[in-house]
């Protein structure tokens, strides 16, 4: 099971990395929950200084841009 995080302000890219995970959590039938956090709180906790940022199971895996299914794929298998 995958606890994936999604940190940034909300915007549309951090919108569109939601809908990238979900998509590929559902299309390989991955055992994988999505949160989003909003908080600056969040973005310290992680020393996050670009977002969308994606954490996976507490590990900062990417941040900056809206990620390939290649690159969801290498988090989560």
């Amino acid at each position: 099971m995958f606890n994936v995080q999604v940190l940034g302000s909300g915007c549309s890219k951090c919108e569109k990395v939601v809908d990238v995970l979900t998509a590929y959590i559902k299309e390989n039938n991955v055992e994988a929950t999505v949160t989003k956090q909003t908080s600056p709180e969040a973005l310290l906790q992680y020393a996050v200084m670009s977002t969308p940022a994606i954490v996976v199971n507490d590990v900062v895996v990417h941040s900056g841009s809206i990620p390939t299914k290649s690159e969801v794929k290498s988090w989560l298998d």
